[in-house]
């Protein structure tokens, strides 16, 4: 039943599809409209009755997953939220992050991005009519989100300064000498830049006038964006106060690593030696680049065999820079289902040639392995034997980001962190994701700072003070705080999905270790987690206390 939904879901969405990893649907396009968002929910409605009808088995693995996902798709498209999603995921970024995966090494995969270059301005026309569908209805994003995509849209579109449209520099990288697709690269290109400039012009000019002038979503939407992300319910009070003692557990920590780092300067001392130190730092996009694939290389060999057995076309993956305009984070994108397409890192540099590296290191554990890549890379592998709710149809962020995280603490444990600089990167990661569930909650929920804390006790929660509070608590900088505070507003609860999803698993660990007691081995646990796929947090429980 999962598996017929999937065929289904898979043509009304291509480009969910093609980037999970089915290359059949390189050439195509996501129809962002109204009536294809209804289409979609009248599909998710028809195949939840269907499964809440059959019985089947009651404990089933891939029915509960089946059952999770599409209820919460069924009232997230009921809520509305279809109708008013502007925010970092959006579809104006899935439409242009789809590009980055197409390769381009003969006429015939040239010829696959011309016919989905010609798609771009009616998908994105598409979209338009959905915003307007919202506007009608008073389903509204907030200002805020509309001016933050239009400013991606400018770059992509080739305005606010920049050189040409991202659509006009893909093509220009065409090495072939056909001249009718030549030409028809080149009049795609040039109306896709269009379309991203006029998208840009209609959110500045028209949406932003009428958006909600308030950034939080409120209890109601936020509890159901926590349920999709999660895959769990929150208690609010407890999770925020849990975000302020992570907060000060592992600020704790980091004075003392940066005690050793540079003596008596304090944190902020440490940090400025390991930002300014040349020995500390890679110059040039090209050389960081390679200084990353090297480091995703040596980690493969040194897990390999030891702590993972991870399978032959998993130990492939690549390091790339991320093309501008998007998300100040580094993401990850998955193998194609044969793994023609490895798994990708996409690093954004935001302008610099210059890159320290006290927090690269944990940021690659992440993003690679035993993170994101080795994850996905091994749903990627099994998903023949996992049922499509498993794989990352189903994905659920507070287990992917979960484990993304708990990998970067695993991996200290497992002694890679000695050098004191990257221990201090992975507290650093640690801490700001503690500080993200401190912000994400405040904001949306607009509660109070404790009034025993040290940053502006007893005041409310604003966009300015989550910027400075985030700078202040991960030593990042204030460009790449404000992209992330504008993002926690756009997408509600998932950034909390990192911390809340560690605390699972390390309490899932804990639980197994109990109950096994002398039989309990780390790697044996790792493989029968990874083999569930990509569950709700709930149920990544109950599987893992079953198997244990």
């Amino acid at each position: 039943m999962a598996e017929e939904y999937a065929k289904a879901a898979d043509r009304l969405d291509p480009i969910d599809a093609f980037m999970r990893g089915d290359l059949s649907h390189s050439g195509q396009l996501t129809d962002f409209s109204p009536e294809a968002e209804r289409e979609r929910h009248q599909l998710v409605r028809r195949y939840l009755g269907l499964a809440e009808a059959d019985g089947g088995d009651e404990e089933g693995v891939a029915r509960g997953a089946m059952l999770d996902r599409l209820q919460v798709a069924a009232d997230l498209f009921e809520a509305g939220e279809w109708a008013r999603a502007l925010h970092v995921h959006g579809p104006h970024v899935q439409v242009r992050r789809s590009f980055d995966l197409l390769p381009r090494t003969n006429e015939q995969q040239w010829e696959v991005i011309a016919l989905k270059v010609r798609q771009v301005p009616e998908t994105l026309l598409g979209f338009r009519r959905t915003l307007q569908y919202g506007l009608e209805r008073q389903l509204l994003a907030a200002r805020r989100q509309a001016l933050v995509a239009a400013t991606q849209c400018r770059a992509w579109g080739g305005g606010s300064g920049a050189s040409s449209g991202y659509f006009t520099s893909l093509i220009a990288t065409y090495p072939g000498t056909a001249r009718a697709l030549g030409a028809d690269l080149t009049l795609g290109a040039a109306a896709a830049d269009r379309a991203y400039l006029d998208l840009a012009d209609h959110l500045e000019r028209d949406y932003a006038a009428r958006a909600l002038e308030t950034d939080g979503v409120g209890p109601e939407r936020y509890s159901l964006a926590a349920r999709s992300y999660l895959g769990t319910r929150l208690d609010p009070v407890a999770d925020y106060e849990f975000g302020w003692s992570e907060l000060a557990r592992l600020t704790a920590e980091m004075a003392e690593v940066a005690e050793r780092i540079a003596p008596g300067a304090g944190l902020d001392g440490a940090v400025a030696l390991l930002e300014a130190d040349p020995a500390r730092a890679i110059d040039g996009v090209e050389g960081f680049r390679a200084w990353s694939q090297e480091l995703l290389d040596e980690t493969v060999s040194r897990l390999q065999g030891v702590h993972f057995e991870i399978p032959p076309p998993v130990r492939r993956v690549e390091a790339m820079i991320a093309p501008p305009g998007g998300s100040p984070a580094m993401y990850y994108t998955p193998p194609s289902a044969d793994f023609t397409r490895p798994g990708r890192t996409w690093y954004p540099t935001l302008g610099r040639t210059r890159f320290p590296l006290w927090q690269e290191v944990t940021t690659s554990y992440h993003e690679g392995l035993p993170g994101h890549h080795l994850q996905v890379g091994m749903i990627c592998f099994l998903q023949s034997d996992l049922g499509p709710f498993q794989t990352l149809r189903g994905a659920v962020s507070g287990h992917l980001e979960g484990w993304a995280l708990y990998a970067e603490r695993l991996m200290g444990e497992l002694g890679f962190l000695q050098v004191d600089d990257y221990r201090l990167g992975m507290l650093s990661a640690q801490a700001m994701r503690a500080a993200r569930v401190v912000v994400d909650l405040g904001l949306h929920l607009q509660l109070a700072i404790p009034t025993g804390q040290p940053f502006h006790p007893g005041e409310r929660w604003t966009w300015e003070l989550a910027v400075r509070f985030l700078m202040a608590s991960s030593r990042r900088s204030r460009e790449f705080c404000t992209g992330e505070v504008d993002r926690y507003l756009g997408v509600p609860a998932q950034a909390i999905s990192y911390k809340l999803g560690e605390r699972v698993w390390l309490e899932v660990r804990e639980a197994v270790r109990r109950r096994q007691g002398a039989r309990f081995e780390l790697k044996a646990f790792h493989l029968k987690a990874l083999q569930l796929g990509c569950l709700g947090l709930d149920q990544l429980r109950q599987e893992m206390e079953r198997l244990a």
